[in-house]
């Protein structure tokens, strides 16, 4: 998974060059289309300012949810004037992506400036990696860059079929900070290293279950994939989600960690409701015995007790996916205890990882700063398709790195 950064081409590379940049600007808005949260703006600024500085003309290119054609609502116009305040001068927005007025736009652009072209998923072509929309998109530019983490898990053409007419194709600081980062927990870790599996199905976490045997010496299952796990064991489950075709496969699963030493956490007590609303009336009952009529929705104070014993000893923590149903008030309880306990044990000298998606969902809404943990992910999708260990297309395409070597491939 090495690969060559834009540090590791250096300066010179860019001075005077076109460089196209798959960033990641999927951000949040309100009402009045106003950016609600910039991190995402701000995670892409190291590779920005190093090519600037550079003397690059940066052409940023990225998408804005799912607009399913020209739609004035997923415009990114607002994140160009959001990212020209943080930059401190003007980021020229270029209201089309491809085409000759499009493409006369960036080839004005002087030595140092930037230019955002519109939500690149305003044309379906983005998302079928279509070759000949690939082709007029890297007509922009000389060198292509990518730094959108985010989205490296998608075949596209603005972060793959680019790739085939722009070389070099490179990595950006955060794409490489993300790879490096979730590369060596997986693969190189400080022992004990646990991980964290939450979620509500077990069908989602195949690959990355399968992916974690013989990896870690802790596993702690929660969630509602958590009951088709206590199914396996033969436990009453009540009316908690439970993927009955999955049932046989916890079950061989839980036999192979067992083979390889791991120390599997299941529920030994949890939060139970009538239905899944919040402030429903909730009971604590043993992992054993939940009633015909109840489903469980959150982990119990013992289950909580547990997880934070068998954790505290590790060296390294990868987390994925809630323990409960944090959204409804009164099931959180055991999610953000959780994010109470990486916070602390980051501080003591563990290295935390959180695998973007509904993890990094819970701790905005715990109003935790994200810098207190090792890493969180940007990329929910490409963090799990990662620590399944599939290959992802944004990131195989780029330029191999011959010689490692000591270089980290950030800035001097």
């Amino acid at each position: 998974m090495q690969k060559k950064t834009i540090a590791h081409a250096g300066h010179e590379t860019f001075k005077g060059k076109r460089v196209l940049v798959r960033v990641d600007f999927n951000v949040p808005q309100n009402e009045d289309l106003t950016i609600s949260d910039d991190s995402r703006i701000r995670a892409a600024l190291e590779t920005i300012r190093y090519l600037k500085k550079s003397g690059a003309r940066v052409i940023l290119v990225s998408h804005l949810g799912r607009p399913k054609g020209t739609n004035e609502r997923y415009s990114l116009r607002p994140v160009a004037k959001r990212l020209s305040e943080i930059l401190g001068e003007e980021v020229k927005f270029i209201p089309t992506v491809i085409g000759e007025a499009a493409r006369a736009e960036t080839n004005n652009l002087k030595d140092g400036e930037v230019a955002l072209l519109e939500n690149v998923r305003f044309h379906s072509e983005e998302e079928k990696n279509d070759a000949e929309f690939a082709r007029e998109l890297s007509a922009h530019a000389e060198i292509y860059v990518n730094d959108a983490f985010g989205t490296a898990h998608r075949a596209h053409a603005s972060t793959h079929g680019v790739s085939k007419y722009l070389k070099p194709a490179l990595s950006g600081f955060l794409l490489h900070k993300e790879i490096k980062t979730l590369g060596e927990i997986l693969h190189n870790p400080v022992r004990p290293f646990a991980t964290v599996i939450g979620g509500s199905k077990v069908s989602t976490k195949i690959g990355v279950l399968k992916n974690l045997v013989g990896k870690v010496d802790v596993l702690v299952i929660g969630g509602a994939m958590a009951f088709t796990f206590l199914k396996a064991q033969g436990k009453q489950t009540g009316k908690s989600l439970v993927e009955e075709d999955r049932v046989d496969f916890c079950r061989s699963l839980l036999e192979e960690f067992q083979l390889h030493g791991t120390k599997v956490v299941l529920p030994d007590d949890v939060v139970c409701a009538a239905e899944l609303k919040s402030g429903a009336t909730a009971t604590i009952y043993s992992a054993d015995s939940i009633p015909a009529d109840q489903m469980g929705l959150d982990l119990g104070p013992k289950t909580i007790e547990h997880i934070k014993k068998e954790l505290t000893v590790c060296k390294s923590i990868l987390w994925n996916g809630p323990l409960g149903a944090f959204e409804f008030k009164g099931f959180e309880d055991a999610t953000y205890a959780l994010i109470d306990l990486l916070v602390e044990l980051t501080h003591k000298g563990a290295k935390t990882v959180i695998g973007g998606g509904d993890s990094v969902a819970a701790i905005e809404a715990k109003e935790v700063n994200p810098e207190l943990f090792t890493h969180v992910s940007t990329g929910g999708g490409a963090s799990l398709e990662f620590i399944e260990g599939l290959e992802l297309p944004g990131v195989a395409c780029l330029e191999a790195l011959e010689s490692v070597g000591s270089s980290t491939g950030h800035p001097q």
